[in-house]
C-alpha cells in the first residue's frame, strides 16, 4: 500500500509553493482564497504589515451560498465592492493552492468584473 498525504496536506504544499513567490504589499495586497465544502472565504491581505484589509464571506449574514457557482460570483462581486470602497483597485490573486477551476475560477472572473485587476 502506497503512503500518499491527504489531500489537504497535498494542497498545503502547493500553497507553500505559491506563497513563496506570490505576496502582497500596501500597493499590491493578496486576494487570498480559502474553499470548503460548503463555503468560500476571501481575504485581502497586506503582507508587509500582516494586515487583513478587506474580507468576505459567505458564511455572513446576508451573503451568498458559497457551496456553487452562482455563490461564488456573487462574493467575487461583493469583494471587489469592498475593495472599491476601501480605494484598492489592484490585487495579486492567491488561489490558496486550489486548481484554478470551478468555484476559485467563476470568483476570480466576477472581481475582475468588479473592477479589480490582477
Amino acid at each position: 500500500m502506497i503512503n500518499r498525504p491527504s489531500r489537504d496536506a497535498h494542497r498545503l504544499r502547493i500553497h507553500k509553493r505559491i506563497r513563496a513567490k506570490v505576496a502582497g504589499d500596501a500597493a499590491r495586497p493578496r486576494l487570498a482564497v480559502f474553499r470548503s465544502i460548503k463555503h468560500i472565504t476571501v481575504q485581502v491581505i497586506d503582507d508587509r504589515k500582516g494586515h487583513t484589509l478587506v474580507a468576505a464571506s459567505s458564511q455572513e449574514k446576508d451573503a451568498p451560498n458559497g457551496g456553487n457557482l452562482a455563490g461564488a460570483k456573487a462574493l467575487g462581486k461583493l469583494i471587489a465592492s469592498r475593495c472599491q470602497e476601501k480605494g484598492i483597485k489592484s490585487v495579486v490573486f492567491d488561489r490558496g493552492g486550489y486548481l484554478y477551476h470551478g468555484r476559485v475560477k467563476a470568483l476570480a472572473d466576477a472581481a475582475r468584473e468588479g473592477g479589480l485587476e490582477f
